[in-house]
């Protein structure tokens, strides 16, 4: 089970910390994702980060803004968002894969947690 929270409302130019909590998953086993699905699109990979979190890959959109991190004791993985923009706007989901580098083909997914920024 993957449970995605720390979204909410926020100005343009504020920060937000996502945070995804894993259980049943051999956490260490899977490299962790996140993904985003703004109103009328598809769903766009966002950040991603290795198995021991030496690693991570982000989308364009993303890079020099969010920060992707683990903990593999607290089964968790945080996308720090900062100098958002109204466009950010969307539900943010987490999700595990087997592979990294990998923009598509997760195994597991979250619920969603809605982030929304204002102009």
């Amino acid at each position: 089970q993957l449970q995605a929270s720390g979204g909410g409302l926020v100005q343009a130019g504020g920060s937000l910390r996502l945070s995804c909590a894993v259980s049943g998953l051999t956490f260490i086993s899977y490299c962790m994702g996140w993904f985003r699905q703004a109103p009328g699109k598809e769903r766009e990979f966002v950040a991603s980060i290795s198995w021991s979190g030496g690693s991570a890959d982000f989308a364009d959109s993303a890079k020099g803004r969010f920060t992707i991190s683990r903990d593999n004791y607290k089964n968790t993985v945080d996308l720090q968002m900062n100098s958002l923009k109204p466009e950010d706007t969307a539900v943010y989901y987490c999700a595990a894969t087997g592979m990294f580098g990998a923009r598509s083909h997760y195994d597991y997914w979250g619920q969603g947690t809605q982030v929304t920024v204002s102009s």
